[in-house]
């Protein structure tokens, strides 16, 4: 498959079918080929398994300047940087579903983003009877403001920027904001107070929503992505419920629900059946913003919980039943409990299409908490640093805060054995061993201090890692969710508090555990993966809040080279770009 995309896109509306289509085998996959024009950005597909062609080197799996450097050229494009193109080519192996493509330099893809969707081959099938017809929904954050100030505020004054004004789908922010259109759609009485009017308020817009137009008695796949740079997201239809097929390009055993919970970056599949009377129902979405002390207490909650909106709207429904769109009730902001039931409710599909059993043997055991802390003040002045007692925010996986190299790639230094450009001794476990969710060391100097430097893990080809997350309490406790490029991963178990070896280890699905490529450890809580490192290359690891990441809360992982030229990380493409 070959797609010419031109991603000259600032900060505008998400065209709702900004899609990637592609089929692919049960076996060796089937090569695409993307060419991308850009102005200085770089392109990630996250959640590709990248084997076979360009190995590491096809940035839809790793990070800018983590495999490439961004795409700089000639001309001047809106950002008065120059354009350039790049081909990616690269197989697509034992994944379908749907996949997360997105720009990963700076905050770009705050707009720069679609859906990669991934089908069956001709002549294979779904696990589930084929749906009718499938849209995508694309949840993602509307700010009014430029993102690349809000970057640039984070970075000098070492805090955390405004957050959105809200949520959108497919790029539309739905009826409930007064700037949401000239007019306003039939709205649910009790809303009536607390929105503005902004003319007569009478008739429907057809044109400031999106709407997903449908039969009665039909079945219909939802392909939703989480978009969004620092906010997970409920997702609900009103009185529908909704069946989980697939997360992350893996099938899952079917799960039937009313609520989904997304984190940044993840994707999830779902089947809806058109069973209701004929009418207009919302499909809504609302932060989820886990923001929550360990000893169960709320914390100060600012997000606005406008729900955003979109519509499911039966045939023939506006003149049988002209009444205003059906809402429904979604939970509160950080309605904890319903968020973990979802998340650790969903299973993988046992002998499905790609189902490969859980490696039982586990050759690299690593501890890693998860979380901020902060370091010292960069300015003369320290009034400028925003962290606790004027100290700079950070934020770090085991202590070790991630630095990015800014002259060359770490691919490209691996492959070249450059020195000098990172250090191979990130650690299994972190420094001190304490109670990492007891409240009372929120701002223990002693503790939250972390260490600055680009240290990787190197692990052997075919080597199976087992990662136990643990989330910490320092500055904020939040659910960082944890992505992991070239790989998926089994989710064995995931937990409140500390995890205990001896009590937790009982709890390890190792039958039909769900598979991702991003983790959402619980608020307060830690998670348990396991993954074989079959893909030689430079691997990124990494927050998916977009606000930790230049914060550190990153590492990467070097695969070594299996026994085959097959097994080997090929040399760059000729045009691959350099810094």
């Amino acid at each position: 498959m070959k797609r010419n995309t031109n991603l000259n896109n600032k900060w505008g509306r998400q065209h709702p079918h900004n899609l990637i289509n592609h089929s692919t085998t049960n076996n060796n996959g089937s090569s695409t080929v993307l060419e991308w024009l850009l102005s200085c950005a770089s392109i990630g597909c996250k959640g590709v398994v990248l084997l076979g062609i360009n190995i590491g080197f096809c940035i839809l799996g790793s990070l800018g300047i983590v495999s490439h450097c961004c795409l700089k050229g000639q001309g001047v494009g809106w950002d008065g940087m120059g354009w350039n193109n790049f081909t990616y080519r690269f197989n697509v192996n034992g994944q379908e579903g749907t996949l997360f493509w997105h720009a990963h330099t700076g905050w770009h893809r705050a707009t720069v983003h679609g859906a990669f969707v991934i089908r069956p081959k001709k002549g294979n099938f779904y696990p589930f009877p084929k749906p009718d017809a499938e849209f995508p929904i694309i949840i993602g954050e509307w700010f009014n403001t430029s993102i690349v100030n809000l970057e640039k505020q984070l970075l000098f004054y070492g805090n955390g920027p405004n957050y959105s004004q809200g949520l959108t789908i497919n790029g539309w922010l739905g009826d409930f904001y007064p700037c949401s259109s000239s007019r306003r759609r039939f709205l649910p009485q009790d809303y009536q107070s607390t929105i503005e009017l902004p003319n007569d308020g009478e008739g429907p817009v057809l044109d400031d929503i999106y709407k997903v137009e449908v039969k009665s008695n039909k079945t219909y796949m939802l392909r939703i992505v989480c978009a969004t740079l620092n906010n997970h997201a409920f997702f609900k239809v009103a009185s529908h419920l909704m069946t989980v097929v697939a997360i992350d390009a893996v099938y899952t055993t079917p799960y039937i629900t009313d609520i989904i919970v997304l984190a940044p970056g993840q994707t999830i599949d779902i089947l809806i059946t058109t069973d209701q009377k004929p009418a207009s129902y919302y499909m809504a979405t609302r932060y989820y913003y886990p923001l929550i002390r360990v000893d169960g207490v709320p914390a100060n909650n600012t997000r606005d919980d406008t729900p955003q909106t979109s519509l499911l709207v039966y045939e023939d429904s506006t003149k049988s039943n002209p009444s205003a769109p059906i809402l429904p009730n979604l939970p509160e902001l950080s309605d904890v409990p319903v968020a973990f039931n979802f998340l650790s409710s969903l299973k993988g599909l046992e002998n499905g299409p790609h189902w490969a059993p859980v490696p039982q043997h586990v050759d690299e055991h690593m501890f890693i908490t998860t979380g901020l802390g902060v370091t010292d003040c960069i300015h003369e002045d320290k009034y400028l640093c925003q962290g606790p007692n004027f100290t700079f925010m950070a934020a770090a996986l085991n202590n070790a805060s991630f630095i990015l190299p800014t002259n060359i790639s770490l691919l490209e230094a691996y492959y070249n054995k450059i020195i000098g450009i990172y250090t191979t001794d990130f650690p299994n476990e972190p420094p001190k061993i304490f109670d990492f969710t007891n409240n009372d060391l929120a701002l223990d100097s002693t503790l939250m201090w972390v260490e600055k430097g680009t240290k990787v893990k190197k692990l052997k080809y075919n080597e199976t890692v087992e990662i136990v997350f643990q989330n910490t309490v320092f500055v904020t406790p939040e659910s960082h969710p944890i992505h992991l490029h070239g790989f998926n991963f089994y989710v064995l178990a995931q937990g409140y508090g500390n995890f205990n070896p001896v009590n937790d280890n009982k709890m390890f699905n190792l039958k039909n555990p769900q598979m991702r490529n991003t983790i959402a450890i619980p608020i307060g809580g830690w998670a348990v993966i396991r993954f074989t490192a079959n893909n030689p290359g430079v691997w990124y690891m990494h927050c998916h809040l977009e606000l930790h990441v230049p914060l550190g809360l990153a590492t990467a992982f070097i695969v070594e080279d299996g026994p085959t030229p097959q097994t080997t990380l090929p040399p760059p493409p000729a045009d691959f770009p350099r810094c």
